[in-house]
């Protein structure tokens, strides 16, 4: 069975924001939303999927989320504006 991972970013209107890893983006974003896991984005309200990529190896998404962590500020919201400029939440799209 081929399995996919997602590295993600969520956030909200004032733009705080959270990198995270999963195996199943659609369940873990619905946990984001509905703030069933205390944690740094219930506190803050983090509800609004902004950007994700799709890796075939759990070691590679690892990777890109540290590296993503390390990045300043700035080119977080410069790689999320290349694909989604109007912060949009993208859930709906992955549904």
């Amino acid at each position: 069975m081929f399995r996919h991972f997602y590295v993600y970013i969520i956030g909200n209107r004032n733009l705080t924001l959270y990198i995270g890893v999963t195996s199943n983006l659609v369940k873990r974003l619905f946990e984001h939303k509905n703030e069933l896991v205390e944690g740094f984005s219930s506190k803050y309200k983090l509800h609004n999927l902004f950007y994700f990529e799709v890796f075939e190896s759990v070691d590679e998404a690892i990777k890109r989320e540290k590296q993503l962590k390390n990045w300043h500020r700035e080119w977080k919201l410069n790689l999320i504006k290349k694909i989604n400029p109007e912060f949009k939440d993208l859930y709906s799209e992955i549904i």
